[in-house]
């Protein structure tokens, strides 16, 4: 244990951390990973590390998304297929994180900060004039970065559902452009100094919701996708994380108070394979046999940490889901 963010909580706390990946499809979630996230107070402890039993391979400090990362090589390894990776903002956040995804081919959602700076689609990289001095050697974009929140003031906000709760239709307002990121390498450009460079083309996307809070994302849907696919895809989160509330409250994945590496898992395995089985009993009861799974797992979900960190995917025996969640 360490004093970290619980998410649980709202606050940080004393607690332990599992980063997490979990496959769903119509509304049928099934977790298929949860990994121990070791803070540096740790990595840096070898007495501590020996005590709790840490393999000497996985010492080295690893933050939640290269976690995330590794733990989707591993499930696609194992022959895993899946559409789309959801993110909550801990790792969409991280410019490495998306990058990786991208660079693996996969189609990405993720939340991010109203703060996250964006170009247009349309900004071009120019050699400044210089007025003195030296030539410019570099080239620098055509205009300035603005934040997510601001690309979306001017936009066309629409109310947009994506499924049926349990008190009608749900919806919201959402708007979407297509931007560039700003997380290429940094460098200075004029007297505004190290500014990152444009990055990926992608859509940024805005929901503001019937209390007044406002979210924003990022996605590499393609260019063509409508308004209502990226909020579906956004949306579709909801399942992964309404999985890991019942992992805590209902089996307990929250009532470990060891010090083991190898306890931990064990226990977090044990609460997985008992909520895989639930999920079996209910697919069976709400009509079951083979042919209601396959339905039930066309479609899928994100990674997360525990306190909350998920993904999605379908395995080799299994239709192919349309989601990963983290």
């Amino acid at each position: 244990m360490a004093p970290q963010y619980a998410s649980a909580l709202g606050k940080r706390a004393n607690c332990q951390t599992l980063v997490s990946v979990t496959l769903a499809s119509n509304e049928v979630p099934a977790i298929v990973g949860l990994r121990l996230f070791l803070p540096e107070s740790w990595t840096c402890d070898i007495a501590r590390l020996d005590r709790a039993g840490v393999p000497e391979d996985i010492r080295d400090y690893r933050t939640k998304p290269e976690i995330a990362l590794a733990e989707i090589d591993r499930v696609s390894a194992a022959g895993v297929r899946f559409g789309c990776v959801l993110a909550d903002a801990g790792y969409g956040l991280s410019a490495p994180f998306r990058q990786g995804l991208s660079a693996r081919g996969l189609t990405w959602a993720v939340g991010i900060a109203l703060k996250q700076k964006v170009y247009p689609a349309d900004v071009q990289m120019i050699f400044p004039v210089a007025k003195r001095g030296r030539p410019r050697q570099r080239h620098i974009p055509d205009t300035k970065s603005i934040t997510a929140q601001a690309m979306l003031e001017t936009a066309k906000w629409r109310k947009v559902s994506w499924r049926r709760g349990t008190t009608g239709t749900l919806s919201a307002r959402f708007a979407a452009r297509r931007v560039r990121i700003a997380d290429d390498p940094p460098q200075r450009i004029r007297d505004m100094g190290a500014q990152h460079l444009p990055g990926e083309e992608v859509w940024v996307v805005g929901e503001h919701r019937s209390t007044g809070e406002r979210k924003y994302y990022l996605s590499n849907l393609p260019a063509e996708a409508s308004l209502k696919q990226l909020a579906g895809a956004i949306k579709a989160r909801w399942i992964c994380e309404q999985a890991h509330q019942q992992l805590k409250e209902e089996l307990g994945l929250d009532h470990f108070e060891g010090r083991s590496r190898a306890g931990l898992h064990r226990h977090a395995l044990m609460t997985m394979i008992a909520y895989a089985f639930l999920q079996s009993c209910r697919l069976k009861q709400a009509g079951g046999g083979k042919k209601n799974l396959r339905t039930a797992t066309d479609t899928a979900c994100r990674p997360h940490g525990t306190p909350e960190n998920h993904s999605k995917t379908s395995t080799a025996n299994m239709p192919t889901l349309r989601e990963m969640c983290l």
